[in-house]
């Protein structure tokens, strides 16, 4: 049951540390162009022009 005293607030650190992550990521724009990426990775722009 002493182990509660340390696991609890090793927990809410983590968590809050996630927490301050995700709220970092949200701030400086990480999640702004999701569709973008989602393009970039599958289209064939850098293809040679022998290769199309």
């Amino acid at each position: 049951m002493n182990v509660l005293v340390y696991l609890v607030p090793a927990a809410l650190a983590l968590g809050g540390l996630g927490l301050a992550a995700f709220l970092w990521a949200l701030k400086h724009g990480q999640f702004d162009d999701l569709d973008g990426a989602a393009w970039r990775a599958i289209s064939d722009d850098d293809l040679p022009e022998d290769k199309r």
